[in-house]
C-alpha cells in the first residue's frame, strides 16, 4: 500500500524514525496479508479437523523433493508444471494453498502468480515444508510416513497450539 504522506524521520530512534502506519493504512495492509498467506499451523488444523478443509494444498517443489518429504493429502504440482498441469489437478472454484521450501525460496510466491494469472484464488503457506517439519507434523516420503519432534524455538512444547 502507497503511504498517502510522505514523512521524513524525525527521531533517532530505528523503530519510529518512521512513523507507523494509520490505523486505516494498517487494517488494510495486514487485511491483504491475511487474505494472501496462511500459517503452518493453521493449515495442519484444517487439515487435521477431518472432512473437507475447504482448499487443495499444493506443494510445488521438484519431483525429488516432494519424495523426499511433503504433507500428507498435497496435490503434487511443480511449479515450472503449474501452466500444464493445473487445469488437470486444481478445480477452478476451489481456494488453493501453495507451499515450496521455506521462507528463503521464493518458489511458492511464483507458483502463487502463476496460478492466480490462470484464474484461481491462491494464498501462500507461510514458512513452507521446512516449518511444517520444524512445528513438528506428520509428513509423507517415498518410503512412508515420517514425523520430527518440534522444535522448541519455533513451536510450543507443552501445547497444543501457539495461542496466537
Amino acid at each position: 500500500m502507497t503511504r498517502t504522506t510522505i514523512t521524513t524521520a524525525t527521531t533517532d530512534n530505528p523503530v519510529l524514525g518512521f512513523p507507523p502506519a494509520t490505523p486505516a493504512e494498517a487494517l488494510a495492509h495486514f487485511g491483504a496479508s491475511l487474505a494472501f498467506h496462511a500459517d503452518v499451523s493453521d493449515v495442519a488444523e484444517a487439515l487435521a479437523a477431518g472432512g473437507d478443509p475447504g482448499f487443495t494444498l499444493v506443494d510445488t517443489r521438484s519431483t525429488q523433493a516432494w519424495d523426499q518429504g511433503h504433507i500428507p493429502g498435497a496435490v503434487h504440482l511443480p511449479g515450472g508444471r503449474i501452466p500444464q498441469l493445473a487445469a488437470e489437478l486444481l478445480d477452478p472454484a476451489r481456494p488453493v494453498v501453495v507451499y515450496c521450501w521455506g521462507p528463503g525460496c521464493n518458489g511458492a510466491t511464483r507458483a502463487a502468480f502463476a496460478l492466480a494469472g490462470l484464474g484461481y484464488r491462491v494464498k501462500e503457506m507461510l514458512g513452507g515444508i521446512e516449518y511444517w517439519l520444524r512445528e513438528g507434523f506428520a509428513y509423507d516420503t517415498a518410503d512412508g510416513a515420517a514425523r520430527r519432534p518440534a522444535d522448541p524455538l519455533t513451536a510450543p512444547v507443552a501445547a497444543e497450539a501457539c495461542g496466537c
